[in-house]
């Protein structure tokens, strides 16, 4: 097979299939999709073929952010609760996500574009600034998602952004007065922030915090 070009935009799964499918074969690392729901590929034949190729890949990590419409029937909260079980750590985000992306080993980024009569076009890209850019927004979104079961349960906590802030801070492991320097708080003001954090993980210790969002998927 000729190498492919950096850069090159495709119209329609099956074409996406042709020219790229080796990429979805050749997962070692790490396979990430970000999607608003399940059906995101009109051609669901197509759809099991690039799922059998990442399964058959042996990809060591499997990671799955989808909108909250994946979940608005019980096929589709058994199909990621299935694939949890197999060992893929999925997310739900708090709100809709733009059409499909996928990152393959953190090397190569697949984005598609909005439903058109012609079918959806996919830009398939290696290009090292964009690929990292695209992971760069991916783990924003990870970061600030809630882990499927937490959300199935809906037991998820309520943080804002300065208390994921904060809790990030605890675990880099930094001082508390290197933190609030940081952060740009008194020292007053976050260990306030911090006390209120624990209070809403219901932790005693901030080993606890770190423990329980991590159970939450809060943790990154």
């Amino acid at each position: 097979m000729a190498p492919m070009a950096e850069s090159i935009t495709v119209r329609g799964e099956l074409e996406l299939l042709a020219r790229a499918g080796h990429l979805f074969s050749s997962v070692g690392e790490e396979f990430v999709c970000a999607a608003r729901d399940l059906d995101t590929w009109p051609r669901p034949a197509a759809r099991r073929d690039a799922q059998a190729r990442v399964r058959d890949s042996g990809a060591g990590h499997v990671r799955k952010l989808l909108s909250p419409a994946a979940l608005a029937d019980e096929g589709g909260r058994a199909h990621l609760s299935e694939l949890a079980a197999r060992g893929a750590r999925v997310r739900i985000a708090a709100g809709a996500l733009p059409h499909e992306t996928i990152i393959i080993d953190r090397r190569w980024a697949i984005l598609a574009g909005a439903d058109s009569p012609t079918g959806r076009a996919y830009t398939v890209t290696g290009a090292p600034t964009l690929v990292g850019g695209v992971h760069a927004l991916f783990e924003a979104a990870w970061a600030a998602a809630t882990d499927l079961a937490s959300f199935l349960r809906g037991d998820q906590p309520h943080l804002d952004a300065r208390s994921r802030t904060v809790l990030r801070a605890l675990g880099s492991g930094a001082t508390d007065e290197a933190a609030a320097r940081d952060l740009g708080m008194s020292l007053r003001t976050y260990r306030r922030r911090v006390a209120e954090l624990l209070d809403a993980l219901d932790a005693g210790s901030r080993f606890q915090a770190g423990v329980r969002a991590g159970e939450l998927g809060l943790s990154g």
